[in-house]
């Protein structure tokens, strides 16, 4: 007997099981107790999980051309049939913490030219406004040991565009919207596949995979459903000691270890020893290997006779591509599924570690009945239970659903990511020798870095690779649910592996040696107190190497010993009249707003950590004093040096002449509002527990009045006692740049703040340097500028993590001020509002893109009708880069489940 049940949590969907009872109830904290076994080393419950990239082509790791044309190098074409160095990818992905394996789905309409084994979508010179994918699927669910995880996709059943979407976006200039896949009408009449796979561990390793198809169309159809288990190419690479090859072993239904067994893929390593993914019904079992097709892309013999691309070449065009003797290294289960006019179906598959080197033995068959339906009730509802313990109950029902969408996009992004910069340079053994240009182009002086290790991505399609401050803002994310693995990625790049010997943290790989925002002490601290405030160890061993990161800072990027900073872009790529990353178009140093304020607060994070770790251990007394100071230096120099305009109550950059010449740079961006991070408080016990700081406060106002501005402010706090302000904005210019702030008519929006002033759209700022005019206006949407490629905008839209940023610096004046400053809010309202309450406030709004509004729409979703109407989309939460300065739709990115997901943290924290 089969029924029709609601999956708990998440968008629900009806879905078929056999007709078990539920348990009574979940064991009391079941996925903590998995956490805790994990972070223990007991039971490793993160050894699998959803690290299979959704893109490895067009990146820089598989890219040997000369001049770094990543997305011609290895196009999406080439995907189906060439073998990849360093990863792989796959829709709805697993692959265990070192790669060893990889299980994905592949599908196919009987319309498409191919398989559907991997997203499609544009890079940089396609897309008009830069690497856009042009499909869609959601993460709709994942705890933190995964064991408990949904994902979504919506598959066209006609065929798919390819060739329009290519054809029609290379028309378009930046001044045009985007040609995307629903733009196509190919979702109209409701004719497409809402794909849902569910992953339920029965054990660390044993998973349990529900696949379900239901037909949305008015028509019977067909779909070809091909779940795929391969080993990563290591064996073809020509390196010492690394040609042993595995094998997978292919057996139908009933020919495995006896009548009870499903159709089933055996797989044999020598380190991950025996793997098993067994199916029921009676899918056909087809096997090649996971090597290049040189003969399809270069007319060259190839490694096998059934290459990457032969279980696509055998079903779309019925070719000999497979192995009639059932062996290789990528095998795929077979599934026809006939599927009635608003039917479904449904597939259960269970992936196994069956025995351990060497294997050799036949597994009996996997329990694919009641032992699976247990296992699959049970870890949904205990996801449900530890998701209740993590969003408050008075977050509304649409609250708790993006809150949980978006913790759900985090664990998602995960991936593994292995990159030898080294051997990257040099070339493989095997392969033709790289271009020797490659030897002194990208990433050359980062030889040193060798990459092997599961980490938070931006996105795995559009940023399949980590960026140094987008993990920081992550991990704050995460720390909600899984601090363990929060620590573990900030402490990743600091360790010698990555950090460079000079000092410098990684960026990202189109360009380690670029310079991203110091945030990472920032978010120790918060990682830090969202865990307890209990682990120091953690905390001291960041700040070892942060004290390394900082000196890089000092010695690198103030280039006249000024304690004024540049640093280039700082991950604020558009934002400026030009690129700040590349010369200046004048003789001179840009000395940058955002730089000075970065590390100010730099400054301030670390004497924050040393106050910590000083009421602990005395030893470090001598560096809090250190950073206090340094704080002091760099705050006051903003004053003094100009990049504070008094007038105008705002902070530019200032491009300073070889002759001396200041030329400040008046953008209103958010360049100039980023100094309000830096702030924090000196409380009456701190300065009782540790005098050598007090001592050195009280002699330094008394010998340096100089500072007073940025360390002098008192006042009783909320204990009786008396607490300090060190803040780059003092409290006679905070109340001045929070009207800049909070004015509709330049930052303040319906949905947060704005990165560019709206002044700027009747009056562009403009300057004339060497005889070129540059300039920059305010533009809500995509950027029009070729700026940093083109491909992201600061130059107006609203980003969650300086919003997020500016936010916290906000409840840190309230925590100084309390409720005796209060401002206009908006700016000219007349309303005067306490600094906690517009804190409250704007995180309301930003949580506002994501929740449905009075007439059920969502802004991210802008008028896409399909998106915001139909109840087979609405409740699917896109989590967008960055989103319209004006009406809140989403731009850019449209899985930035990395920083964005920080909505989930304004949702706990109003919440609370």
């Amino acid at each position: 007997m089969a029924r029709v049940v609601k999956y708990p949590g998440g968008v629900e969907d009806g879905h078929v099981i056999t007709d078990v009872p539920p348990p009574s109830a979940p064991a009391p904290d079941a996925e903590r107790l998995r956490l805790a076994q994990a972070d223990a080393g007991e039971q490793d419950w993160r050894a699998w999980g959803p690290y299979l990239s959704e893109r490895a082509w067009g990146t820089v790791r598989e890219d040997y051309s000369e001049h770094g044309t990543a997305w011609d190098y290895f196009p999406h074409d080439h995907a189906r049939s060439r073998a990849y160095r360093w990863n792989e990818d796959g829709m709805a992905g697993v692959c265990d913490d070192r790669q060893t394996f990889c299980l994905a789905l592949a599908l196919w309409n009987g319309r498409d030219p191919i398989l559907k084994e991997r997203m499609f979508g544009l890079g940089g010179d396609g897309g008009n406004h830069g690497e856009d994918v042009k499909e869609y699927w959601w993460y709709l669910d994942s705890t933190p040991t995964h064991s408990w995880m949904r994902w979504r996709y919506h598959y066209p059943q006609a065929a798919f565009p390819y060739d329009e979407l290519v054809a029609v976006n290379a028309l378009r200039g930046r001044d045009d919207t985007e040609y995307e896949l629903v733009d196509t009408g190919i979702f109209d009449d409701d004719r497409y596949w809402a794909v849902t796979v569910d992953y339920a561990k029965a054990s660390p390793t044993d998973m349990c995979v529900v696949v379900t198809v239901a037909n949305r169309g008015d028509t019977a159809e067909r779909l070809h459903v091909l779940p795929t288990l391969w080993f990563r190419n290591t064996w073809a690479w020509g390196l010492p000691g690394g040609d042993r090859v595995p094998r997978i072993v292919g057996s139908p239904a009933g020919s495995g270890s006896g009548a009870g067994s499903g159709a089933r893929l055996l797989g044999e390593h020598w380190v991950l020893g025996q793997i098993l993914l067994e199916g029921d019904g009676d899918p056909v079992p087809l096997l090649c290997d996971n090597d290049t097709n040189a003969e399809r892309l270069w007319g060259l013999p190839g490694r096998s006779p059934y290459p990457k691309d032969g279980i696509n070449d055998h079903v779309v065009n019925g070719a000999a591509t497979v192995n009639p003797d059932r062996e290789g290294t990528k095998g795929a289960l077979h599934y026809v599924l006939d599927v009635p006019a608003g039917g479904q179906r449904q597939i259960r598959l269970r992936l196994t570690r069956t025995a351990p080197p060497p294997g050799g033995t036949t597994p009996p068959p996997a329990d694919l009945g009641a032992g699976f339906d247990a296992v699959v009730w049970a870890r949904r509802a205990e996801a449900n239970h530890f998701f209740d313990g993590v969003i408050p109950a008075a977050a509304t029902a649409d609250e708790a659903l993006v809150a949980r969408q978006a913790i759900a996009g985090l664990m998602w992004g995960k991936q593994f990511y292995h990159f030898d910069v080294k051997r990257w340079l040099e070339g493989d053994p095997g392969s033709a020798p790289p271009p020797a240009g490659r030897r002194h182009g990208r990433n050359s002086a980062w030889w040193h870095m060798n990459s092997f290790d599961v980490i938070s991505m931006p996105d795995p399609w559009e940023y399949p690779w980590y960026a140094a401050w987008d993990l920081a803002f992550h991990c704050v994310s995460i720390a909600r649910v899984d601090p363990g693995f929060a620590k573990s990625q900030l402490l990743l790049l600091l360790r010698e592996w990555y950090l460079h010997p000079n000092g410098q943290i990684p960026a990202y790989e189109w360009a380690f040696g670029d310079v991203n925002p110091p945030v990472h002490a920032w978010a120790a601290l918060r990682v830090f107190e969202i865990d307890g405030s209990r682990d120091h160890d953690f905390l001291a061993r960041v700040m070892h190497k942060l004290l390394i990161n900082f000196t890089w800072w000092v010695n690198r990027k103030d280039v006249n010993g000024n304690n004024l900073f540049e640093g280039g872009f700082l991950g604020l790529d558009n934002v400026g009249a030009f690129d700040r990353s590349a010369a200046l178009p004048v003789a001179g140093v840009l000395e940058q707003s955002d730089g000075t304020g970065w590390m100010a607060m730099y400054a301030l994070n670390l004497l924050d950590i040393a106050i910590v770790l000083a009421e602990r251990d005395s030893a470090w007394a001598d560096t809090a004093t250190k950073f206090f100071e340094h704080f002091a230096y760099i705050a006051a120099a903003a004053y003094s040096q100009g990049l504070w305009d008094d007038e105008d109550a705002f902070f530019y950059d200032v491009l300073r002449l070889t002759d001396g010449t200041m030329v400040p740079l008046k953008v209103r961006s958010v360049v100039g509002l980023l100094p309000l991070a830096a702030t924090t408080r000196l409380t009456a016990r701190t300065l009782h527990r540790l005098p050598e700081l007090g001592a050195r406060v009280r002699w330094f106002l008394a010998n340096r009045p100089e500072y007073a501005d940025v360390i002098g402010a008192r006042r009783i706090g909320p204990d009786g006692r008396q607490q300090r302000l060190l803040s780059m904005v003092g409290p006679e210019q905070v109340v001045r740049l929070l009207a800049r702030m909070l004015d509709a008519d330049e930052f303040l929006s319906d949905y947060g703040l704005r990165t560019l002033s709206r002044a700027h759209l009747d009056k562009p700022f403009t300057v004339t340097l060497g005889g070129q005019e540059f300039g920059v206006g305010y533009e809500p949407a995509e950027s029009t500028s070729g700026l940093f490629g083109g491909n992201s905008n600061w130059r107006g839209p609203i980003w969650m993590p300086t919003n997020f940023l500016l936010i916290g610096a906000l409840r840190d004046y309230a925590a100084f001020f309390g409720d005796d400053l209060q401002v206009e809010y908006p700016t000219r309202s007349g309303v005067k509002r306490s600094l906690d309450e517009i804190a409250d406030d704007l995180s309301a709004r930003l949580i506002a893109l994501f929740t449905r509004d009075g007439w059920g729409r969502r802004p991210i979703y802008g008028a896409c009708q399909l998106f915001q109407t139909h109840p087979d989309w609405r409740d699917l939460i896109a989590f967008p880069e960055y989103f319209h300065g004006d009406n809140g739709a989403g731009l850019g990115a449209w899985h930035q489940t990395g920083w964005t997901a920080l909505v989930a943290d304004l949702i706990l924290t109003l919440r609370r």
